[in-house]
Parts: structure tokens; sequence; C-alpha cells
């Protein structure tokens, strides 16, 4: 862990030990670019460390250390950790710009999500439209924001309930088709971006990952990947799912805001805004997310019980 910044990093990566950000300091080190990887705990950023990059430990919401870990550097892959509140994000996501700004960051990738377009009632994405409008406010900063479709990997929450109810439940209406991306095709991108710096201005790009996909399409994939032939998927009513959210050590806070999102999808609030094409279309389909990913995940939670 650095305090205090010497080096002449070129890249800065939030989030480095994370599914997207550990993709791009992989990537990034490998091509030889000289890479500082900012995370809370410096422990797991020692990986990279070994790989050539510098680390600094930062909280997110502390504008000055963070201005310090991009003291130097052409570009950064920003990102907001994972929601605890939106008072939280509004204060992470302050800290962020503000830092950006100071220190007179040229480039930035920053990870969004499809539906950040709409201003409020989409529950965590609200606090990413937020986060958009704030370094968009920048001015000599060039600004990508990727919008990430729904992720794939949110769909390994679901272990415990197949293997303890034999059913995949979820607030989801069943046959509502949404983009599905597999977070490592959105770190592959962003990684790309980053090496190219070939945007200008603000820009967005939406991800919608290889094809759209409803809950009952998904939940029949998952059956046939771990052997699972009659696993059906459930809809659950609202308040069912703020239950078991608060059960999992979500605060009401916190639940109640995911839930907001999951009215949102239902509603149509939140949905893609590019017609799919080759530029926001990405390679790994479910298919092959359940066979690398979630198969794996499910057998070890297996051998671990």
């Amino acid at each position: 862990m650095s305090s205090t910044v010497a080096s002449s990093a070129k890249y800065v990566i939030l989030g480095a030990s994370g599914n997207t950000g550990s993709i791009i300091a992989d990537f990034l080190l490998s091509k030889g670019e000289q890479v500082r990887v900012v995370g809370r705990d410096a422990r797991r950023l020692q990986r990279f460390v070994r790989n050539g990059a510098e680390a600094f430990a930062a909280d997110w919401s502390d504008a000055e250390a963070l201005s310090k870990a991009f003291s130097g550097a052409r570009a950064a892959y920003l990102m907001l950790p994972p929601i605890s509140s939106r008072e939280d994000q509004e204060q992470q996501s302050d800290a962020i710009a503000q830092a950006a700004k100071g220190s007179g960051l040229r480039y930035a990738v920053y990870l969004s999500s499809y539906g950040a377009h709409v201003p409020q009632g989409t529950g965590p994405i609200a606090g990413l439209y937020s986060s958009e409008q704030k370094l968009n406010a920048i001015g000599g900063l060039n600004v990508l924001h990727l919008r990430a479709a729904y992720f794939m990997e949110n769909n390994l929450a679901a272990i415990g309930m197949i293997r303890g109810m034999g059913i995949f439940g979820h607030a989801l209406l069943p046959d509502l088709k949404m983009p599905m991306i597999a977070t490592r095709d959105v770190g592959d991108y962003a990684a790309q971006r980053l090496l190219a710096l070939d945007f200008s201005g603000k820009q967005t790009r939406e991800l919608l990952g290889e094809r759209d996909l409803s809950m009952a399409e998904a939940t029949a994939l998952l059956a046939r990947g771990i052997g699972k032939p009659d696993l059906r998927y459930q809809q659950f009513p609202y308040d069912q799912i703020q239950q078991a959210l608060t059960e999992m050590g979500f605060s009401p806070q916190k639940a109640a805001v995911y839930i907001e999102m999951f009215q949102a999808i239902n509603a149509g609030v939140i949905a893609a805004q590019e017609p799919r094409a080759p530029e926001n279309t990405t390679p790994t389909s479910f298919e092959k997310f359940v066979q690398d990913v979630f198969a794996p995940a499910y057998r070890a939670n297996a051998s671990a019980a």
C-alpha cells in the first residue's frame, strides 16, 4: 500500500480485485502498461503487484485519497462499489468526480448500467445516472459510460435456493426478455477501449451480452448445465423477496433499493435504448457462462456443504 504516489502510472483501475477490474488490470499489465490498482483492501491487490502494478489502498468516499490515487495518470477505470445505500452512492460518486477533476484526469471508462438514462425510480441504477452526470460536468475529461446489461453472475445468488428448495425464485417476470452479460465481457471491452483511448467528449455505450433471455429461459439453461432437468423458475412477490434479502443480511433500506430496481425492470423502465448491433453485442453466451462459472460454483457449493 502506498499513501503517497511517486510513480507515473498511466492507468488507474478502481475496484481492481473485482470481476471487471481484475480483467482490465491483468490485460493492461500483459501489454506492458504502467498500472496503479486501487481497492479498499491492500492484501487483495498483491497479485497485481507481483505482475508489476503499483497498489494503492483507498476508500471510495475519500476524495483526497482518490485524488492521490489518480495523480499523474492519463486514464482510469471508474466504478462504484456494490451499493450499501443511495446516500453512500452519492458520497462515493461525489468523491470520484472531485478526484477526477482535481487530478486533471484526461480519460475515464465508467462502469454504469443499462437503464442509467433514467434519473430516478430505478434503485441502485439511479445512483449510476447521478454519477454519469457528475463525470459529464468535468470539462477536460473524455468519458465513456459503459451501460452494461444484467450481470449473468447475479444468478449465482440462487445456488443456495436451488440446492435447498429445488427452485429458482426471483422477483423478475418469468417471460420478460432482457439483456444479460458475463462480467468478463464487460472487463474485456473496457480493457480494449482503455488501451486504445479512442473516445472523446462524453459518450455512452450499452453492452447487451450475447442475446436477450427471460428468467424462464435462463433457468432452463441452468437446469441443463447442472443436471437438474426438473428445475423451474418461480416469480416471488416483492415482499417475499424483500424479506429474503433482509434474512441474507441486507438492511431494510438496501433491500428496498433492490426491490425498486426489480419493479423498474418488470415495468420496462429499465430497458436497452440501443438497437442490438455487433458493437454492443458481446461473445459469451449464457450456456458458456453456465459451463465455465455457474456449474463449477454449484458443484463447489455441494462439496462445501
